[in-house]
């Protein structure tokens, strides 16, 4: 972690607690960032916690929780390699949850095209459509984008959006996306790279769950100071790196 980086954990008594800080938290955020240059980018994560921030959104969106979504642009922090009707799909989950519920531009909503055959190339389009918005707009930093905010889980194995223990995309230094072969479950994935990660503003990593508690100890007690699973090496540049756990997966 650089000096102008800092990481925090907060613990919530339940993942009910935990989805409401984290909704409140996004939407103040984008509130700021709408107020200070009119837009608000966020990358969002496939799983059942960030499912369940999606729902809150979308049920408050005319409530408690109204964000600014007109100015608000989505994309994704990784996919799997499936087209976005299928039920494994990262955006279909998006957009049952939250996106098709709220008043949001289309043009707003930057998905995956993970339906294209040839994982590499959909990484590579991908990439090109985020130079195409985020460099235009000076929202970079040194040379990779400059997300408001992304939204990681993290699984039992210690992964991250789709970056896994032993991948070759954790090797990536230049590239903002990349496809990955994923041997534990025999498929490719698409998903930002280390750079594009570190170099937002803000990283929440939600943890929910006892099943987790066992890799929460590892990643921050046992070896916090030597980072060996790929969620550790989530560092931001220049930012702030924010671990949202329930009591049940701090342990």
């Amino acid at each position: 972690m650089s000096p102008t980086s800092r990481e925090t954990v907060q613990v919530y008594p339940d993942a009910d607690a935990l989805t409401l800080a984290a909704a409140l938290d996004f939407v103040l955020l984008a509130q700021a960032a709408v107020a200070e240059r009119g837009v608000f980018t966020v990358a969002l994560s496939g799983g059942s916690t960030p499912k369940r921030l999606f729902t809150m959104l979308a049920d408050e969106a005319q409530g408690a929780l109204a964000a600014p979504w007109e100015h608000i642009h989505c994309f994704f922090g990784d996919e799997r390699h499936v087209g976005p009707e299928h039920a494994d799909s990262n955006f279909r989950m998006a957009n049952e949850a939250l996106l098709s519920r709220i008043a949001i531009p289309a043009e707003n909503i930057h998905r995956i095209r993970a339906e294209n055959p040839d994982a590499a190339q959909a990484a590579a389009e991908y990439e090109t459509e985020l130079r195409a918005f985020f460099e235009p707009r000076g929202l970079v930093l040194n040379g990779f984008p400059r997300f408001d905010l992304i939204l990681l889980g993290m699984g039992p194995d210690g992964h991250t959006a789709s970056l896994f223990p032993g991948s070759t995309a954790l090797e990536e230094k230049q590239r903002w996306v990349v496809s990955t072969w994923v041997e534990k479950f025999k498929t490719d994935r698409i998903t930002l790279t280390y750079p594009a990660i570190n170099h937002a503003a803000k990283i929440s990593l939600f943890v929910a769950g006892a099943d987790k508690a066992p890799m929460i100890h590892e990643v921050l007690v046992e070896y916090k100071d030597a980072p060996r699973y790929p969620v550790q090496f989530v560092q931001p540049v220049d930012g702030e790196k924010l671990w949202l756990l329930d009591t049940a997966a701090r342990g």
